[in-house]
């Protein structure tokens, strides 16, 4: 599903989804489609299946929002790794 999709079909909830096709651009990550887990009323809730499907598919591409955000772009933020000596 497109963003704009999700929002006329789910209006003012928090869903947990997937991205399966996403790209990066400007230090950005951009979500072109996505796949609707679960909707919810409280952010809380949705946090936690968040949390629950990333521990158990950490490979994967999941977030969790709410419907009122304009456009599907994060700001990507890279932890450093030190290096050893």
């Amino acid at each position: 599903m497109k963003w704009q999709e999700v929002q006329e079909r789910f209006p003012d909830e928090w869903i947990v989804f997937e991205a399966v096709k996403a790209h990066s651009e400007d230090g950005h990550r951009c979500v072109d489609e996505l796949i609707v887990i679960d909707r919810y009323n409280d952010s809380l809730d949705a946090m936690r299946r968040y949390k629950e499907l990333h521990r158990d598919n950490p490979q994967k591409e999941y977030y969790f929002l709410h419907t009122s955000r304009r456009e599907l772009r994060f700001q990507e933020i890279w932890a450093g790794v030190k290096g050893l000596r």
